[in-house]
């Protein structure tokens, strides 16, 4: 007999899938895009995915170990966070980055607030930001052998021309895996065929960050401008892999739409008026600490006996 406590009322619906069935679809669905990670920008990419998704099933093993608390690395979800963050580093970043990402993202994102469904930001995006804030320098430096200079977006925010074509298929310079446009879409649509994810926050996201760079970027319908911004940086691997984690987004379809809006909103404020020529992983972990207050404002109201009252 199942030994979770029912937290809400009945009926209740069943259903075959699993956690695990969950997590085992993403991570195929991200073999497109850690594949062409590892091809465009070698062996040191490979090395990085290893050694984070190695830290990040490690260090919940060993965390649950500590604590006298049943292993839940068969759930697979350390490994998604593990590969989602070594997608997010850049190619030449050394291998202690990936352990030490790995280690935070799991202890200190996720089984400091109880494990799986308890964390209230994405780990792997946490993880990400710890390590821009500590180790900036190596974060954003995305020189490799494949490539040297700016990435796509840095070069468009001076002014600069950027060829579309090249970052729609991935040839350019940027973290191991945010730079395939045709890759990341390619697992999404695996994911939305099983029924995993939808696109009410991955679309509302994108149409709402093109709505604001129509008002606000200076540049209006300038097509080439948009497609960049949308093949560039990490908003397609954010949109459809990130914004869409189960725990951190709101249950509510109302409040999905909204979030899906604030998303894209942040987003386009930190390309167009930020420092930075990026600002996805900033704006999904916004969006993950205001999901309670989405929540709260888009829950359907009762109604009957001792519902809302006229």
């Amino acid at each position: 007999m199942s030994g979770l406590m029912k937290v809400s009322s009945n009926p209740h619906i069943r259903a075959a899938i699993t956690t695990n069935k969950i997590m085992l679809s993403v991570i195929i669905a991200l073999l497109p895009t850690t594949i062409f990670g590892v091809v465009n920008f070698g062996t040191n990419a490979l090395i990085l995915v290893l050694a984070t998704v190695a830290s990040a099933v490690l260090a919940e093993w060993c965390f649950c170990k500590i604590c006298k608390k049943k292993s839940t690395i068969g759930d697979l979800s350390a490994v998604v966070t593990g590969l989602l963050l070594a997608l997010n580093l850049p190619p030449s970043a050394p291998w202690w980055i990936a352990v030490i990402g790995g280690v935070f993202a799991i202890v200190v994102v996720k089984m400091l607030f109880g494990g799986l469904g308890q964390n209230f930001m994405n780990p792997a995006l946490g993880a990400r930001c710890f390590l821009l804030i500590s180790f900036t320098s190596i974060m954003t430096n995305f020189d490799c052998d494949a490539y040297t200079g700016a990435t796509p977006l840095a070069v468009l925010k001076e002014g600069g021309a950027v060829n579309v074509y090249d970052m729609v298929i991935g040839k350019t310079a940027g973290t191991i895996g945010e730079t395939s446009m045709v890759a990341i879409v390619l697992g999404a649509c695996f994911l939305i065929i099983l029924g995993v994810i939808d696109l009410r926050i991955p679309g509302t996201y994108i149409v709402s960050f093109v709505i604001f760079l129509v008002l606000f970027s200076g540049k209006g319908l300038d097509f080439h401008y948009i497609s960049a911004n949308l093949a560039g940086g990490g908003l397609m691997l954010g949109a459809f892999f990130m914004a869409t984690d189960y725990v951190t987004r709101p249950i509510t379809k109302k409040g999905q739409y909204v979030f899906g809006i604030l998303l894209g909103v942040l987003t386009g404020i930190f390309r167009v008026f930020g420092a930075s020529a990026e600002g996805v992983s900033y704006a999904i972990i916004i969006g993950n600490l205001l999901v309670p207050l989405i929540e709260k404002i888009t829950y359907p109201k009762a109604f009957g006996r001792g519902g809302e009252k006229s």
